[in-house]
């Protein structure tokens, strides 16, 4: 008998990140140039950092509210509402560690067992984990044929009376792609009217190159129904300090506050004052940087003869390697043996004939990359 076989059965469906993997067999090989994890490469503003000293000067290192302090949820609150015409108030705020706790709480305070969760592929790998461990189960919604975007009639067909909730990620991770304004309004149509919860994973809104942009929290009729999650990692270099929140309406949200509450109690106290100030950063001198590389990579990954879908969001380029008659895994493998390049399998994603590029490094890394993955292609 081994106790390993007494877990909790849902634990064996769920796997590892391949994303790490890719990134660990990067960083193993020596003189690789690693294009694998979406990490910015820019520090975090020095203000923000300041702040958490002077925290910590002031000896705030106690027990503090379970969904964080009172100012930050209102800085949160009316933060969002600026973005997005929202109205939402402080006690709607939980101050979570990360998006990806926000996320969870987000899934297993909705998730009863079988229930369904569509969502739009190629997606972050996270949300079919997540659905899982949650004893739920994941419908895989393609978008590869429509340019990433979301067929109104292809979603309709897949909500069932056991549909309790569709997770849009807008700019996309893989693809880099923004929702278009059809595409929201596809789900709201499918969703208008029914127990169905949209769960707008946000992380990427302030790295946006496009100004037709929309979140789907902007359909304010649809408040109960809508579950807002947000990071601090992308847009200000935060990825290390595990801050985020998940936003909902007071009805709903009474019931997460505790799935936040018996997981993690409460986020580390010097980093919420922090996260204030860090709300009033301005991330331009970021989002410019990044939109040089991403013209940069776009131009080069064309002139290779790679189709590719121009990304206006996040920092993550898509291409299309089926011409190259192997599956990404082995693709991505060859690569890094051969070139001293790692990028991402599109697998990881659910889509076996793509490979992620990520431009959150520095311009030299990136042209480095590129210089010889064209040379790996020819």
């Amino acid at each position: 008998m081994s106790m390993k076989d007494y877990l909790n059965t849902a634990l064996y469906t769920a796997k590892k990140s391949a994303i790490r993997e890719f990134a660990a067999l990067a960083a193993a090989t020596p003189g690789c140039v690693s294009l694998t994890l979406g990490e910015p490469d820019f520090a975090t503003p020095a203000a923000v950092k300041a702040e958490v000293t002077a925290a910590l000067g002031r000896d705030e290192t106690h027990y503090i509210p379970n969904n964080g302090m009172p100012a930050l949820r209102e800085a949160v609150a009316a933060f969002e509402n600026a973005r997005n015409g929202a109205d939402y108030t402080a006690e709607e705020v939980i101050v979570t560690a990360g998006a990806t706790e926000a996320l969870f709480c987000a899934l297993f305070g909705i998730l009863n067992p079988g229930d369904e969760v569509i969502v739009p592929m190629p997606a972050f790998v996270l949300y079919e984990q997540i659905v899982n461990l949650c004893r739920g189960v994941t419908v895989k919604l393609d978008t590869a044929d429509r340019n990433f975007q979301i067929d109104g009639d292809r979603l309709k067909s897949l909500v069932t009376d056991k549909t309790k909730a569709i997770v849009l990620n807008s700019p996309n991770n893989p693809t880099g792609c923004v929702y278009t304004r059809e595409s929201l309004r596809a789900v709201y149509d499918a969703v208008k009217g029914k127990p169905v919860f949209v769960i707008c994973d946000d992380v990427y809104r302030d790295l946006i190159y496009t100004d037709d942009y929309m979140s789907f929290a902007q359909f304010r009729d649809l408040r109960e129904q809508i579950l807002l999650v947000q990071s601090y990692s992308k847009p200000y270099a935060m990825t290390g300090w595990r801050m985020g929140y998940l936003i909902s309406d007071s009805s709903v949200n009474e019931r997460l506050r505790l799935a936040h509450q018996f997981n993690v109690v409460s986020t580390p106290a010097p980093f919420q004052t922090a996260c204030v100030t860090a709300l009033k950063c301005d991330v331009s001198p970021f989002r410019k940087t990044y939109d040089e590389r991403r013209k940069y990579a776009l131009s080069r990954l064309r002139g290779m003869g790679l189709p590719v879908t121009e990304p206006l969001g996040a920092f993550y380029l898509f291409p299309d390697i089926s011409a190259a008659g192997e599956d990404s895994f082995s693709f991505c493998a060859r690569m890094v043996k051969e070139a001293l390049v790692a990028a991402t399998p599109g697998a990881c994603f659910g889509a076996d004939d793509h490979i992620r590029i990520s431009y959150a490094c520095d311009m030299d890394v990136l042209k480095t990359g590129l210089d010889r993955m064209e040379r790996f292609l020819r």
